[in-house]
Parts: structure tokens; C-alpha cells; sequence
């Protein structure tokens, strides 16, 4: 960087692509505190984000959360439509991770036997 101008074009550039890798309004969030993490919540992120990558889809947003509180569950991934409609997905791994794009993401049907409301707590 050379000047301030050079600063600015690269901070609205950056704002620009943030903004653009989330316009459909889904995003997925994995919990990644250290229970989620010994559970094996990070092949499940990168399940996650090597998918979409594949698949083309670059503006549905993957982030990380700390604990959950259903520790026993985990790894946890919550999947949040753009209406504000979330489902929780428990006990994952990297498989199920790619059924959930594929299924949930892509086509817009969520995996109701992954779901919270399936898992016996």
C-alpha cells in the first residue's frame, strides 16, 4: 500500500466480497468450543466448506460459535434460512456434513432424521 486511496479501494473491496458471500441470507453455524472440537466438530466444518466450494455455492456463510450447551450432542451445526428458520443438526461428522448441503442447502429439505428432534437426549 502506497496511500490511503489504496487503503480505502481494498477495504470496499473486502466489504464487497463479505457482503456477497452472504445474499441468499442461510448461513451455517458449527459449534467449535472444546467439547464440539474433541467431538470432532473441525472435519465437520471442513465437510462443510469443501461442499459448497464443490458444488458452486459461494453465498451461504459458514461460521463458528462456542458451546451450544448439549454437549453430549455435538458436533452441533445449525443451518439458518433466510426467514429465520433454523434447524440443528446433532451428532455429525464429515458425511453427514455433505448430505446436509446436499440435501438441506442445495435443495432445501432438511435432514429431519439428523435433527435435534430425532436425537434421543
Amino acid at each position: 500500500m502506497k496511500s490511503m486511496e489504496e487503503l480505502l479501494q481494498i477495504k470496499n473491496k473486502a466489504k464487497i466480497d463479505m457482503s456477497a458471500r452472504n445474499q441468499s441470507g442461510k448461513r451455517i453455524v458449527v459449534g467449535m468450543a472444546t467439547c464440539g472440537i474433541a467431538a470432532g466438530a473441525r472435519p465437520v466444518m471442513t465437510a462443510l466448506v469443501e461442499e459448497l466450494k464443490i458444488r458452486g455455492v459461494n453465498d451461504v456463510s459458514v461460521t463458528m460459535t462456542g458451546c451450544l450447551g448439549l454437549c453430549k450432542l455435538e458436533p452441533i451445526v445449525e443451518v439458518i434460512d433466510a426467514d429465520g428458520t433454523k434447524c440443528t443438526y446433532v451428532k455429525m461428522d464429515a458425511n453427514k456434513a455433505k448430505r446436509v448441503v446436499a440435501e438441506h442447502i442445495i435443495n432445501g429439505r432438511a435432514c429431519e432424521d439428523l435433527s435435534i428432534a430425532s436425537a434421543q437426549l
